[in-house]
């Protein structure tokens, strides 16, 4: 027999959980671990940190590892510290009043449904600011004691995590998550199996498990279709966040909106206002409907009447092709199911996902379909808020953007979370106790006026040197891994200079955030880096979607230039942009540097972080600057074009910023006086803090959604709903009845607009009569006349003025309406009909338009 040279069969790993018993009077530590409360309360990080501060930065600053990581011996030692065991004991005091505290039912309570959560780095279910505004939000929400659920998905592999090879390549790794070691529970049925929820798919169901996150008095509701319940494909739905093709989005977001809805029925789960953050979770309204027209016996009309009086969808995109869009034939194949549910023909339910209803070129769009399932729409910024009207004015055809019902909240951000410890404190002893329940109240931060410019000087100082050290310490190793020259990196290490002006720029790398404008000129940026007297040094960080070729590769042109001799610790790239690097460099650099092409930011929150932390912005007004900008207190570039190609508006804008940095800001930093600091620059912080800081926190953000939208439709929603819906019944079968003579009403006469010739100061009299064609109908209906200027040859909305109902005969309907022209000018008037009812919440509600 001849002997094999080898004969060995492959082991079958099977995992094995080894679980460390916290003893028993450390379980208060245990408690909060498991909860995020502890993730912006400063005090509970500064005690599981001063445990072991080594083996809390191994562990990735997780406290659920990280105490299943300290030993028996090390617990006991910690045991004996009696001023350790007081600390520990005041943290959790403070913990456990601050969950005893019961929800404000003054406020409405609120489901919040969106497809990333940034809350920590150590739960990947993030990729960027969506996210990151997102986690603050529910954040603030439990600062404030909302009634909020919020819903969303629990990745197994999250979002790319960012390395890069020796020539500067992104290279995409994505770590799968372990769920064991997160701050999660599970969900459980009452007979101890996983609690589970399915959906309706094309030939089977896919199922999703149901985890809980606990973040202060908010719970996070997770679906997570990992599961054997489902075949392997189905199990990669919440793999990856934005990844895979079209189908698999169109996958996710059926779970998101669908399952979403049927997670918070499986936990017993209803509420006030269903908030949907951006598009992918809109297909919650096709479940809420479904649900009220099987448990309500309600029709269609009437199911709809009632989701959208209690549906808000808020959009973060300004461009057209950011929504997602799905072809019909695709579509139809995952969503046909459904329309029947509903009792809609297959080309009803398309339309309401179709600016223009019949178009049968249009594919099908979750932002139209959430625009037209929610009652009220808001943009996340003041400027892109008009830009949403205009973008979606096809959806609302007969009015003009001026005129939509869009409004705007804009983004903010949570204070605790993102301001450093150091400023935190600072800001305690000059505001008071009472400041951080009253964040966004000026005269608080007005206060900073009264704090010693040193202060302020050293505590910018120390933040700046802590930087300096984390970037030291943390990149040498990761600089090292990707096998670059260590000559190189020592040279680049010891050149990172804490007396210079430090200007940074984080953000995700897509080509219209113009990462490449600093670099247009660089013999001209090379003498400014490299002024002896006025050292400046630049920090970029940021990633590329797997997929935007454009953006890494200007990720690789920036790591190519900061290679280059006169650029080495000047120019430099730190990779895997997270919320653990962006705490360091919002609070560590003195400038926050933001060139995005107009008006392409919707909102942008990193500035606003910055904001918090004495860091000044120098930004294009756009987004959140657009309106935050206050002189004295940071620098802007103007939002007006001064080229329509865009090659020469960024050369421009380069310039610009060349000169800004050359003759306004490089000398007003170095203006030092005897103490070592410039007292200007310092009076600028000051500035930022009193009259930019308050308006851009999530405490006035949460303010303003709920006075602008959850009060009003909290209280519309329970209006309609009352009596077994009576009212939302009621305003069915009004605009059923002005929808059936709608295509017959006739105009009767008119004042023919068009052939009025007067002059300013004179009175003009307008009459039209109208018949309506039913007698139940006679205060159903308004006329106005509309007025437009044109500019640039363009037709713009300048004035509407509503006609008077002055007389009914049968009918007939006449209005009329006196009034003086006060302007001269050249202008195009109409006549304008449309159904009118105090019942509507505004007029695109209903959107019947008869121009005459």
């Amino acid at each position: 027999m001849k002997i094999p040279v080898s004969n060995v069969n492959y082991p079958n790993w099977r995992p094995v959980n080894v679980k460390f018993h916290v003893p028993a009077e450390f379980q208060k530590l245990q408690e909060i671990a498991k909860n995020l409360w502890w993730v912006w309360n400063s005090e509970a990080v500064e005690l599981f940190q001063e445990m072991n501060p080594e083996l809390w930065s191994q562990v990735g600053e997780n406290p659920v590892v990280f105490l299943q990581k300290l030993t028996s011996e090390q617990y006991a030692k910690l045991g004996q510290n009696a001023e350790f065991m007081a600390r520990m004991d005041s943290v959790y005091k403070k913990f456990g009043a601050y969950m005893a505290a019961k929800p404000n039912t003054a406020v409405p309570s609120v489901a919040y449904f969106s497809m990333e959560y940034g809350l920590t780095d150590i739960l990947k279910i993030y990729s960027g600011g969506l996210g990151v505004l997102a986690g603050d939000y529910l954040k603030e929400a439990s600062d404030c004691n909302v009634d909020m659920i919020a819903v969303g998905f629990l990745y197994r592999y999250g979002y790319v995590t960012q390395s890069l090879s020796m020539n500067g390549e992104q290279i995409a790794v994505y770590d799968a998550q372990q769920f064991e070691t997160l701050p999660i529970e599970q969900c459980f049925e009452p007979d101890g199996t996983p609690a589970t929820i399915s959906v309706a798919y094309p030939g089977r169901d896919i199922y999703a498990n149901l985890w809980r996150v606990h973040v202060g008095r908010v719970d996070l509701i997770l679906l997570d279709t990992d599961t054997t319940l489902n075949n392997e494909g189905d199990r990669t739905i919440t793999y990856q966040l934005y990844g895979g093709d079209n189908e698999h989005r169109l996958k996710q977001e059926i779970m998101l909106g669908i399952g979403g809805i049927a997670a918070l029925k499986k936990l017993g789960i209803e509420k006030d206002v269903y908030h949907c953050n951006e598009g992918h979770a809109a297909f919650l309204n096709v479940q809420r409907l479904i649900d009220l027209m099987k448990n309500q016996g309600l029709s269609f009309n009437e199911a709809k009447e009632v989701v959208r009086a209690s549906g808000l969808f808020t959009t973060h995109t300004p461009v057209p092709a950011g929504h997602d869009k799905f072809d019909e034939g695709l579509f139809q194949g995952y969503m046909s199911g459904f329309a029947k549910e509903l009792g809609l023909e297959w080309s009803d339910f398309m339309n309401m996902g179709r600016e223009v209803p019949g178009d049968l070129t249009e594919k099908f769009s979750v932002t139209v379909f959430a625009c037209n399932t929610c009652q009220e729409v808001n943009g996340v910024s003041w400027l892109h808020g008009r830009v949403s009207q205009n973008m979606f004015k096809r959806i609302w055809e007969g009015y003009f953007p001026e005129e939509s019902h869009v409004s705007w909240v804009t983004n903010g951000v949570h204070y605790p979370t993102w301001s450093a410890p150091e400023w935190k404190r600072l800001h305690e002893k000059a505001f008071g106790h009472e400041f951080l329940s009253d964040q966004s109240n000026t005269k608080y931060w007005e206060q900073i006026y009264n704090v010693p410019d040193e202060e302020i000087w050293e505590t910018r100082k120390a933040l700046k040197e802590k930087l300096v050290r984390y970037i030291k310490s943390k990149f040498k190793i990761q600089w090292l891994k990707s096998q670059n020259d260590p000559s190189r990196i020592v040279s680049v290490l010891e050149k990172i200079n804490p007396e210079a002006l430090t200007i940074g720029f984080g953000r995700r790398f897509a080509t219209y955030k113009r990462a490449h404008l600093l670099f247009t000129d660089l013999e001209r940026l090379s003498r400014i880096v490299n002024n002896p007297k006025y050292p400046v040094q630049f920090i970029f960080t940021g990633k590329a979607h797997p997929a935007d070729g454009g953006g890494q590769r200007l990720i690789q042109n920036i790591i190519e230039i900061s290679r280059r001799p006169e650029f080495l610790g000047k120019i430099i790239f730190l990779e895997n942009y997270d919320m653990a690097l962006a705490k360091r460099l919002i609070s560590g650099v003195d400038i926050w540097l933001n060139t995005p092409t107009r008006p392409l930011e919707a909102s942008g929150t990193s500035g606003e972080k910055a904001e918090m932390n004495g860091v000044l912005n120098f930004s294009v007004l756009d987004g959140w600057w657009y309106e935050g900008y206050r002189e004295g207190a940071g620098w802007a570039l103007t939002d007006k074009r001064t080229y329509q190609n865009q090659a020469h508006q960024d050369q421009l804008d380069a310039a610009t910023i060349y000169n800004m940095l050359e003759n306004e800001i490089v000398p007003l930093y170095f203006a030092n006086n005897s103490k070592g600091y410039s007292p200007e620059w310092v009076q600028y912080i000051k500035n930022s803090f009193a009259q930019i800081a308050p308006i851009y926190t999530t405490k006035r953000m949460l303010d303003d959604y709920i006075d602008r939208f959850y009060a009003k439709q909290a209280k519309r929603a329970n209006v309609l709903k009352a009596d077994n819906f009576a009212k939302a019944k009621a305003i069915v079968a009004w605009k059923e009845k002005v929808a059936s003579v709608w295509d017959s009403i006739e105009i009767l006469s008119s004042t023919n607009v068009g052939e009025i010739q007067t002059e300013a100061g004179k009175k003009i009299s307008l009459e039209t009569v109208v018949d309506v064609k039913d007698a139940s109908l006679l205060d159903s209906f308004g006329v106005e006349l509309v007025t437009t200027v044109t500019e640039e040859g363009v037709d713009k909305f300048f004035s509407v003025r509503e006609l008077n109902l002055t007389k009914k005969a049968g009918t007939v309907l006449t209005f009329n309406l006196e009034f003086v022209a006060k302007e001269a000018g050249a202008y195009k008037s109409a006549f304008r009909l449309y159904p009118k009812s105090a019942d509507l919440p505004h007029r695109q509600d209903f959107c019947f338009v008869r121009w005459f």
